[in-house]
């Protein structure tokens, strides 16, 4: 059979089970495009190619499925490369597609071309340029399984324009898996599956240099906890999904014991349980920093002991023999020195730790009256120092906004939405913070935030691509009157999907996390925080179609907001806040997490 490359290119695409991308046309990618009008896969139009990328987060994220964003060459793609490296530090697999100048014209200055691949090989999983469209029938798939084997990440295939048109002759289509059954598939390691890098079929996962000797390291871990008087369990991004979830949970039931996460961790386990006791680092909490500072034991898994979250590194668990579990080789003793380390899905360790445990449910190694009282401590203590006043200016008025996100929940159940039928997304910037810190988060892939690289701007294409990916959800994004304007843009495409968005922006005329720390570190001068003239972001909304209400002067607000009876359409909330309203705990630079800013 005789195909072009953008042929390929779709039909893989369709065979792989996209049903939706995201992008923006433009002369080098306009043979993929031409072709993708023909095809089963909804296009969603962005205003901007970084959205693009952040629409594709916004599905992946909530499902862990990757999804697909592309752009033209030149300036399209380097708008795309900032989600991209977002994507790459949050371990975030997605398959970025981009165009390219013709071949014959890469090296000579040509119009909108810019070494793609150049730029984006430091930030991401993978990246290829394609000089042949025959390489496609194995690119494309090879792509979706680097993405999301191992540690995932983005790949990016740029693509030159007389590639995508060029005409090749093959015998067959290459026998692939939809991406969903892929994804089975990584859970269970119960088939084959191709190892690119050596040619050769091979059990999903075995080419990942895992433990050969998981027993042994899950013997050694049961005895240390067995030892332990004052354990913790730390999690992080790698266990922010169902399998890892459940794993966690099944052990918790064994093994009670204070559990604390990371940003990106956040939803690995009910905030509702008394076990959870917080998010640690600079803006964590000051029972889970303690927690850390005086345990004897700390179980890090799928974490990478990043800076926001361990401060200074000597001072973060100093009395503590850390176990590290993770499926990534290269973050074991790169921070951390691990006396105990296991290279290993997070999710089948517990798995084999929990089969192991449960044989001694009833001994004493497990009932220990020290860990009860330990674990009772730090709970006393997260109960004594979390407040929802943490922060707040003496005799302030205006809307409190830790307050106002941990109600959302509430409020969205009032109004006829399930709070489990809800899905959240949020900025970067005290907002953020607040989230993270008052939202009552109870399962994995319902909160969705950029941790790493900490981008402004997104927040709304991810509750776009997150209410793509999730129809019969109601997606909200908080987001502040700075990070809102990054991809502003994005109301339009929101508009025009009418998608189930409730948009929610905390206006306090700041870029507010650096107005706190220039407010703490640098002696109140307010350089370049503050905004000289404040818009009117409720007329911007109606000016995008979208619905707008002042939370300000409508107490009922989350009526409208939620009111699944209105054809679930989006909505915009707007909330006046203080700009002297900060986020506490603050860790400033060269303490320990322990000492923290608390009022």
């Amino acid at each position: 059979m005789k195909k072009t490359g953008a042929q390929i290119i779709v039909k893989l695409l369709e065979d792989l089970g996209i049903k939706t991308l995201a992008g923006i046309p433009g002369g080098s990618i306009l043979p993929l495009y031409d072709e993708l009008n023909r095809s089963s896969i909804q296009h969603v139009l962005v205003r901007q190619e970084q959205a693009a990328g952040f629409i594709a987060q916004g599905m992946t994220r909530s499902t862990g499925l990757p999804a697909v964003c592309l752009a033209t060459s030149g300036p399209g793609a380097m708008n795309l490369l900032t989600s991209v490296a977002d994507a790459r530090a949050d371990s975030i697999p997605i398959i970025a597609i981009t165009g390219q100048v013709n071949t014959t014209l890469i090296g000579t200055d040509a119009f909108q071309e810019a070494d793609t691949f150049g730029l984006s090989f430091p930030i991401t999983k993978h990246s290829v340029m394609v000089k042949d469209a025959h390489e496609l029938l194995e690119i494309i798939p090879q792509a979706f399984a680097i993405a999301c084997t191992g540690r995932p990440g983005p790949v990016l295939i740029d693509i030159p324009r007389n590639v995508q048109l060029q005409e090749v002759e093959f015998d067959k289509w290459p026998q692939i898996k939809a991406v969903n059954d892929f994804a089975k598939q990584c859970a269970n390691c119960s088939e084959y599956t191709k190892d690119y890098e050596n040619n050769r079929n091979v059990k999903h996962c075995e080419h990942l240099q895992l433990e050969d000797k998981s027993e042994e390291k899950i013997s050694m871990i049961k005895e240390a906890l067995y030892k332990a008087k004052k354990p913790v369990l730390y999690c992080g991004g790698g266990c922010n999904n169902p399998y890892a979830a459940k794993a966690i949970a099944d052990i918790q039931e064994i093994y009670p014991m204070p559990l604390v996460t990371s940003l990106m961790g956040l939803g690995c386990y009910p905030e509702s349980k008394k076990e959870f006791i917080g998010m640690v680092g600079m803006h964590g909490s000051y029972a889970a920093n303690l927690a850390m500072y005086e345990a004897d034991l700390v179980i890090a898994a799928g974490v990478r002991f990043d800076d926001r979250a361990t401060g200074v590194v000597s001072k973060f668990c100093p009395n503590a023999k850390v176990i590290h579990i993770d499926i990534d080789a290269a973050e074991v003793d790169k921070i951390m020195p691990a006396k105990i380390s296991m290279v290993y899905p997070v999710d089948k360790a517990f798995e084999e730790l929990k089969e192991v445990f449960a044989k001694d449910k009833n001994s004493e190694k497990i009932q220990n009256s020290d860990r009860d009282a330990w674990l009772e401590k730090i709970i006393k203590t997260k109960k004594e120092n979390d407040s929802i006043t943490m922060g707040r200016p003496q005799g302030e008025k205006l809307t409190n906004p830790r307050e106002f996100i941990s109600s959302v929940p509430a409020l969205a159940e009032k109004a006829g939405i399930k709070a489990q039928d809800l899905i959240v997304t949020t900025d970067v910037g005290q907002h953020q913070m607040w989230a993270a810190q008052y939202y009552p988060i109870e399962s994995a892939r319902s909160f969705l935030t950029s941790g790493s690289l900490g981008t402004m701007g997104f927040g709304l294409p991810a509750a776009i691509g997150a209410s793509l990916a999730n129809p019969d959800k109601r997606v909200i994004c908080f987001s502040g009157d700075g990070s809102i304007m990054m991809n502003i843009q994005e109301m339009a495409t929101l508009a025009e999907l009418n998608l189930p968005v409730t948009v929610i922006v905390f206006q306090n005329g700041t870029l507010g996390m650096v107005y706190q720390q220039q407010k703490y570190l640098f002696e109140k001068n307010y350089s370049a925080s503050v905004f000289a003239r404040q818009p009117d972001l409720l007329s911007i909304a109606r000016g995008f179609c979208i619905e707008a209400i002042d939370a300000d002067s409508d107490p009922e607000w989350y009526k409208k907001a939620f009111d699944s009876k209105r054809g679930n359409k989006p909505c915009f909330v707007r909330c006046s806040v203080d700009s002297e309203e900060n986020v506490l705990p603050f860790v400033p630079g060269g303490k320990a997490n322990i000492e923290s800013i608390r009022d």
